[in-house]
Parts: structure tokens; sequence; C-alpha cells
């Protein structure tokens, strides 16, 4: 694809081993990077993108999942932008296979937050019908990250919050002792907290939730 091949010579060409060095540490060495900072890695991209637009549009799904089984974290960045913006209102019922598969490879925080919110979230707008089903599938997996995108997916909802979905997720895995899940709950609490405080208050006072999430929930009540 001329797409992929222009976004491999430019971020090749780019790369900092500095930056590389000091961003694969911050994401604990889980991954390798160019180098190549947000700001700057958006603008090679986006000049790129804007040159094979069409091409883009017509085989986004297929061009994210080639750029997920590339190393470099920077290409994952990228094909998750790819994806926010060309399925906006343009997604599939099967789609979830997709969204699944992205979640569960190339695992860590910063790619798992952003799909959670801008990719699970919009899709389960478009299919709501779907909702129910797949939030209970992933927050019944054994995988951490399945679980905690079931707590984030409603984060920027507000007013479209389902209250009741969100404390349920909470409940679940009010438990956990994973570092992950704790602050997953604290945050998607935190955030709804900003639509409607005291019901949040309320069901963290009545919750037997972790330090962590509690501290998290109730922070800027």
């Amino acid at each position: 694809m001329n797409f992929i091949t222009a976004l491999e010579n430019a971020l090749k060409k780019n790369e900092n081993p500095e930056n590389a060095f000091a961003m694969a540490k911050y994401m604990k060495n889980h991954f390798t990077f160019f180098g190549i900072k947000t700001v700057e890695r958006r603008h090679i991209f986006k000049e790129i993108w804007k040159e094979n637009k069409h091409e883009v549009t017509e085989n986004a799904r297929a061009i994210a999942l080639e750029l997920y089984t590339k190393q470099e974290r920077e290409y994952h960045y990228c094909a998750i932008e790819i994806l926010i913006k060309e399925l906006k209102r343009n997604y599939k019922k099967e789609d979830i296979q997709l969204i699944e598969k992205l979640i569960l490879n190339n695992s860590w925080w910063d790619s798992v937050d952003t799909i959670a919110k801008y990719i699970l979230g919009e899709y389960l707008l478009e299919f709501t019908s779907e909702t129910k089903n797949t939030i209970e599938r992933f927050s019944k997996s054994e995988n951490m990250w399945l679980n905690r995108s079931a707590i984030l997916f409603q984060l920027g909802y507000k007013q479209k919050t389902n209250a009741d979905f969100l404390f349920s997720e909470c409940l679940k895995q009010a438990h956990s002792k994973q570092f992950f899940i704790q602050k997953a709950i604290g945050w998607a609490l935190r955030e709804y907290a900003k639509t409607n405080p005291e019901v949040v208050k309320n069901f963290v006072l009545e919750t037997n939730l972790k330090p962590l999430s509690t501290k998290e929930a109730l922070k800027n009540i």
C-alpha cells in the first residue's frame, strides 16, 4: 500500500534514538519507538494521510491491522487515529471483532484507553443493542484490558451515561487487586461525577471500593 510505505519511510527518516530510549523506558520497555514525539508524529502522519486520502478511507480497517503488526509504537498510534476518524458513524456490526483484536494486541494503557473511549465507546453508541452482551463478555473475560475497557467505554458520554451500567461494572471489579482496574474504576466514576456528582458520591460512600478507586473517584467532589 502506498500509504504504509510512505509512512514507514517518513517515520524512519525522522527517528530519534535518544527520544526512543526515553519513550520506551516510560512505557516500561513494552514497546520500541522511533522516538518521534506526538506533535511531530501527527504532523508527519497527517501529511501522508492527506496525500493518500482515498486509499486510507477505502482500506481503513486493513491498513490499521497491518500497522498493528509492526514493532514500533508510533505505528499503533497511527492505526488507532485512522480508525477513530474513518469509522466514526460508519461502523459495521462486525467491527466489534476488530475492536477486540486491537484491545488484546500490543496492549498497554496508552492504546487501550484511547480505543475504549474513542472506538469502543463510539461503536456502542451506534449499536446500542450490542452494549449489554459486549460489555458483559468483556467484564467476564480473564483479560485485564478487556475488563478495563468495559469500565471505561462510557468516558465522554456525559448525559448519555448509563449510570446503572457504569456502577454495575465497577461493582463487578471492585475487589480486583489489579492497579489498572482500580484506577479505571476511579477514573470512570470521577468523569461521571462531572455530570452527576451527588449520585457518584453516594455510590462510592455506599460501596466497598479499593482505596485507590475511592480516592480517584472523589478527587474533584
